[in-house]
């Protein structure tokens, strides 16, 4: 062989070469971008905050999806036990209506509950399975708190604070077709809670609505569905979200609408779209202060 020849074969097998690494390299990339979990850590202060609830954990979990990561939830169930929550709440979409399966959920559930008091609302994802009533059973039997536009007292000592659950609307219609869902569920399960200044969590699918909850003094929500953004940019944030659309204003962290804080997660799972990009699934600790 000629040392042209040579020369040319060996240039078509190092471009064979890069192109293979560079492949390789980009599935592990993707990979990480879905799988790898973070733990992001808020400081939530507020002066209505009873004094033995200073530093009181909440771990939040969303939109798993039922998804697994690790061995039976081995490697995210770590990671909430590492947090030492004193509760932990998730805000929907444990299961996912496209492809339903609840052994991985339902997995994460029972491994939860053996580390602090859970509460739970449910997403869209549970109501459009048409599963949810056998789903709420099994959840209940395993020690979950299902708060479906009621509340409840979460007490410490002589104090306590109030904890807030509401449905999903699960509307294909309007956004004020929700809003008055949504409006209807937060008078009925905010009914008998005093008014005398008491610290109030809402738990609530739907970040986009949070207009509508700071309108009833709620002092901190928690929220999910918007999956981040899906794909987040620098300087730009996500892209898109279910109910938000492009270029949505609720995908991650935390924000302020009067005197209510909401705290987004951006989840762990995925449903209509299978990849995150530059938006690992997260779990969120929130410890708070007086």
């Amino acid at each position: 062989m000629s040392g042209d020849k040579m020369i040319v074969k060996t240039r078509k097998i190092n471009k064979a070469t890069i192109f293979f690494i560079l492949m390789i390299n980009l599935v592990l990339f993707l990979y990480f971008q879905n799988n790898m979990i973070t733990t992001r850590e808020i400081t939530i202060q507020s002066y209505k905050l009873p004094q033995v609830f200073e530093n009181y954990k909440i771990v939040h979990l969303t939109d798993l999806h039922g998804k697994s990561f690790g061995k039976e939830q081995k490697t995210l169930v770590k990671k909430i036990k590492k947090a030492q929550p004193d509760l932990i709440v998730f805000t929907g979409d444990l299961v996912d209506s496209r492809r339903y399966n609840e052994e991985h959920s339902i997995k994460l559930i029972k491994e939860i509950t053996e580390i602090a008091p859970v509460y739970y609302v449910t997403g869209n994802h549970e109501w459009r399975s048409g599963r949810f009533e056998t789903l709420e059973k099994t959840l209940v039997n395993s020690g979950v708190k299902v708060l479906r536009n009621t509340s409840d007292k979460i007490e410490k000592q002589q104090d306590e604070i109030y904890i807030i659950g509401i449905d999903d609307p699960v509307s294909y219609y309007t956004i004020n077709t929700e809003k008055n869902t949504v409006e209807n569920a937060l008078d009925i399960s905010t009914k008998g809670i005093p008014s005398d200044g008491s610290f109030k969590i809402l738990l609530a699918h739907r970040p986009e609505l949070f207009d509508l909850y700071s309108q009833y003094n709620i002092d901190l929500v928690f929220s999910g569905h918007a999956h981040g953004g899906q794909i987040r940019l620098p300087f730009i944030g996500g892209l898109v979200a279910p109910h938000q659309g492009f270029l949505p204003k609720y995908t991650s962290g935390k924000y302020m609408e009067g005197n209510s804080i909401m705290i987004v997660n951006r989840g762990l799972g995925n449903s209509i779209f299978p990849q995150r990009l530059f938006n690992r699934p997260e779990i969120i600790v929130v410890r708070l202060i007086n």
